[in-house]
């Protein structure tokens, strides 16, 4: 019994084995019927999640995409979006819009896979075709002209961004673009176009770059990099040094030299640049102006002009100052000299000088404020036009064993001290007397003729920029009358060596002599002296050839 029993189960199961193999194949097989019918379906109707041109085309077939758009089409509005939430709309009538199917549905239809059914529950189908719809090309242009937003009276031109003026508080800033509604009617008819063939219900007018914008934004690159640069500039700090006193060029006066060109390049305005150069010069350059002098005599003169004293180097101070805002920082500096001086505070020559008067013929040498040698000279000849000029000057070279020569003399010296061009300071072997009035018939050509022993002093103890100051405390002399016997006297005697150097005062003291009456000339005691001393003058003219 237990045998037949477990054989019942046998066959029970087997047979249902056979009844659920049997219902799976009538299942597949009834799935893959309805796949097929399914996938039959969609070969004419397009797939669910379809849409061609904006219109919802799941499950319809080419007439019925045809007879929605048609639809569409009659009804068709384009709304035109524009700046300012404003928008216009152009109606499909007024463009005599219509369809125009040439079967380019049906060839999408025809491109899809109708397999695919089943995934397209999963993903969408959008399609655009452009020839669906025809218009009056010229009604559109037209149209487009007529809209409110494109007539010239109602839109705003586009402002560039720009550079804001200096503040104290913000330096310099971007004042950003303002963008405007300026169209560019071409690029608004594209659109438009575009948009009709589209059937699109809307049409951003900005999304689409129609508008005209400004050229330079507040993002452009150039931009940022011109304001960067003029707060650098700006905020340039320059202390002048000038000793005791300090001149500060910053903020406050640099924001007006500075602007930005069309092409938004940083601009230093080299006039004004200039213009403070030459302030600063006007008000810290000596050399030229007058200087009070404490004189060694007692009391005190004005010295007149001259070249010594400070001296900017306008052209070396602008380029370093530009160099200095284009860096930008903290500097502080003397400016750039042409010239230097002694001194800063006070009188600018200092405490080592050479003083010069004329009226007395007597000089004096300070070296670092101590008396070095005080002796009499004999200057430029007066009567001649030859007097030294006054004013105050600086050593230009040092020389010994130079030879001077002019139009009409040549003269040796050891110890050579120029200070305004050809005149200077040098030996006069030729003369054996100094100081006095000499100098008014009898002096140089312009120099300052010392005794050798002096001559030798004074240029052991100066250097090349040594201030000499020239003055007179007293008017010239006139000189245009009749010289006094005892004024011929003197020059005779002050002769001395006969050398071819004493021919210009021999000639001098014989022009005075002449012009004497005979009775002043028999007051000349010493005239044998002028007369002997022609005569070896002329003998040594004869030996050099002259």
């Amino acid at each position: 019994m237990k045998r037949n029993t477990k054989q019942g189960v046998k066959r029970t199961k087997n047979k249902n084995k056979k009844r659920i193999g049997l219902f799976l194949a009538i299942l597949i097989g009834m799935i893959a019927i309805l796949y097929l019918a399914v996938s039959f379906y969609f070969r004419s109707h397009f797939l669910p999640h379809t849409t061609i041109n904006g219109v919802d085309s799941s499950g319809y077939t080419v007439e019925k995409v045809e007879h929605e758009i048609a639809q569409e089409i009659k009804n068709y509005t384009l709304t035109i979006e524009m700046r300012e939430d404003r928008t216009e709309e152009i109606n499909g009538k007024d463009i005599s819009i219509e369809p125009q199917f040439d079967g380019s549905i049906e060839n999408l239809l025809k491109k899809q896979n109708e397999f695919e059914w089943m995934l397209s529950f999963f993903k969408k189908y959008d399609y655009q075709s452009e020839t669906m719809v025809a218009y009056d090309e010229t009604a559109l242009e037209e149209a487009v002209e007529n809209l409110d937003c494109v007539q010239e009276e109602n839109q705003i031109a586009p402002v560039n961004a720009k550079v804001s003026e200096y503040s104290e508080e913000n330096g310099y800033v971007i004042v950003p673009a303002e963008y405007g509604t300026t169209l560019s009617k071409e690029s608004v008819i594209a659109v438009v176009k575009d948009a009709v063939i589209s059937l699109a219900e809307s049409v951003s007018l900005d999304e689409n770059g129609c508008y005209i914008d400004p050229e330079i934004t507040q993002d452009s690159e150039n931009i940022k990099n011109a304001v960067n640069t003029l707060n650098q500039y700006v905020n340039t700090k320059i202390t002048y040094d000038f000793g005791e006193e300090k001149e500060v060029l910053d903020a406050s006066v640099l924001n007006s030299w500075l602007s930005v060109s069309d092409a938004m390049e940083p601009v230093i305005s080299e006039e004004k640049l200039s213009d403070y150069v030459k302030t600063l010069a006007a008000k810290h350059n000596t050399a030229g102006k007058s200087k009070t002098l404490n004189m060694t005599d007692g009391g005190t003169v004005e010295v007149p002009g001259g070249s010594y004293g400070w001296k900017i180097d306008q052209a070396a101070e602008r380029e370093q100052l530009l160099n200095d805002i284009k860096n930008g920082g903290i500097v502080e500096r003397e400016p750039e000299y042409a010239q230097r001086a002694n001194s800063y505070k006070g009188n600018d020559y200092g405490n080592s000088y050479v003083e010069i008067n004329l009226t007395s013929q007597h000089l004096y040498l300070y070296k670092d404020g101590a008396l070095v040698i005080s002796t009499d000279f004999v200057s430029g000849k007066v009567a001649t036009g030859n007097d030294t000029p006054t004013g105050a000057y600086f050593i230009n070279s040092k020389e010994t064993e130079r030879t001077l020569k002019g139009p009409d003399y040549e003269s040796f010296v050891n110890y050579w001290m120029p200070f305004n061009g050809d005149i200077g300071m040098h030996d006069a072997t030729w003369r054996s007397s100094f100081g006095g009035n000499i100098y008014l018939r009898g002096g140089s050509h312009g120099c300052i003729n010392l005794p050798v022993s002096a001559a030798k002093t004074i240029f052991a103890n100066i250097e090349v920029g040594t201030p000499v100051l020239v003055f007179r405390t007293e008017p010239v002399p006139d000189v245009t009358e009749t010289v006094a016997p005892e004024v011929i006297i003197a020059e005779i005697n002050s002769i001395g060596p006969v050398t071819l150097e004493s021919e210009t005062i021999m000639n001098t003291i014989r022009t005075q002599y002449n012009a004497l009456p005979d009775a002043d000339k028999a007051k000349i005691t010493n005239y044998q002296i002028l007369v002997d001393d022609e005569v070896q003058l002329a003998a040594l003219k004869a030996a050099s050839g002259q």
